[in-house]
């Protein structure tokens, strides 16, 4: 396997992107962090990348931030300057790509690990899978999103559950929990998470970014005004498309329709 922390492979309009420290169950290292948030930024830029996949070599996905790293600080202002380098580019630039991200998650994902799944548009989890928040236990708070996102996947009291007591959640329950999208054996993760982005990939370009920011947008809004923003994004997608392009594709969403029926 190569040497590189990450790997990046493009295959047409998709992108799979492997955290590659499986020594370190792909602990997030400094290193990590910035190739991670690079790597996206790249990919962004690319015209023909629509969607990515992001997965961890070996039996992890991510066991968070790297602690070893961490506690080889000098002082704690060193410690401090090692856990957030790279951290926000990171952060922002999955933030900032445009398209779906599908985590495949293949082990574990802890702490910053399981930010990092959850900083994704949905989870595929192996029945391998297991998530936990152990910030309570390395006597952190989190910075990067999970306080927030876990209630909103999850509810409040479930997230209560898993960050103040640091306990795992296994695929089967994450999946009962709503947190993950479907749970599939080890060998079929990969392939399903291809085939889903395929799907993805397969629809109008510029109507899937669109159409995740318009979600993402309402979810952070008030009821009325996001039922607001959507009818006016719908109105002004219905004046750009004309009844010519829209006959073509209801030709081609039917033929699909009776070929997933056989």
């Amino acid at each position: 396997m190569s040497d590189s922390v990450l790997l990046v492979e493009r295959d047409d309009a998709i992108a799979s992107v492997t955290l590659n420290r499986p020594d370190r169950a792909n602990a997030l290292s400094t290193e990590l962090r910035l190739a991670l948030g690079q790597a996206f930024r790249e990919l962004e830029q690319d015209p023909q990348v629509r969607v990515i996949v992001l997965t961890g070599a070996g039996r992890s996905f991510c066991a968070g931030m790297d602690l070893e790293e961490l506690s080889a600080g000098s002082s704690s202002t060193r410690g401090f300057e090692l856990s957030v380098a790279g951290q926000r580019e990171m952060r922002t630039a999955i933030a900032d790509f445009s398209g779906p991200v599908i985590a495949a998650v293949n082990g574990a994902a802890a702490t910053a690990g399981f930010e990092l799944a959850l900083a994704c548009d949905l989870i595929i989890a192996s029945t391998r899978a297991k998530f936990l928040d152990t910030h309570a236990r390395v006597g952190m708070l989190p910075g990067w999103g999970l306080s927030v996102r876990l209630a909103r996947a999850i509810g409040v009291a479930r997230a209560k559950e898993l960050s103040l007591s640091g306990n795992a959640l296994d695929a089967a329950r994450a999946y009962e929990w709503g947190l993950v999208n479907r749970v599939v054996e080890p060998e079929a993760l990969m392939d399903d998470a291809l085939v889903l982005a395929r799907d993805f990939a397969s629809c109008v370009p510029e109507v899937v970014t669109q159409y995740k920011q318009l979600i993402d947008r309402g979810y952070s809004m008030h009821l009325d005004d996001a039922l607001q923003m959507e009818f006016d994004a719908g109105v002004r997608s219905a004046k750009e498309i004309d009844a010519t392009t829209i006959a073509s594709r209801r030709d081609a969403i039917i033929d699909r329709g009776r070929r997933q029926d056989r």
